[in-house]
């Protein structure tokens, strides 16, 4: 009988989820949208806007216009990877700057 144990390999990923709310005080319109597909590209976690039950990617300027996010209405910007704090921070402070 043997008892040699199995070498494993584990390999140690640092993942983060993060979230944040935002008012909107502008319509979400193709300026803002653009800015946020554009920032959304530069990073490498997964990112979500959602509003009214819908979900989009962000790095889609169509997707974002057709979220229908009026000044006023509440977006919440999720993150899924390795830098989703800063692209949350990121895109956060573009929703709550759009003019």
């Amino acid at each position: 009988m043997s008892t040699s144990s199995d070498p494993t390999t584990t390999i140690a990923t640092t993942t983060s989820k993060h979230e944040t709310a935002v008012v909107l005080p502008a319509n979400l319109h193709a300026r803002p949208a653009g800015q946020l597909a554009r920032a959304a590209a530069t990073f490498t976690s997964t990112i979500r806007l959602e509003h009214a039950d819908r979900t989009v990617n962000p790095t889609g300027v169509l997707a974002v216009m057709g979220l229908g996010a009026t000044a006023g209405s509440t977006v919440t910007v999720r993150a899924e990877g390795h830098d989703a704090e800063q692209a949350v921070a990121a895109l956060a402070q573009i929703l709550a700057t759009a003019e």
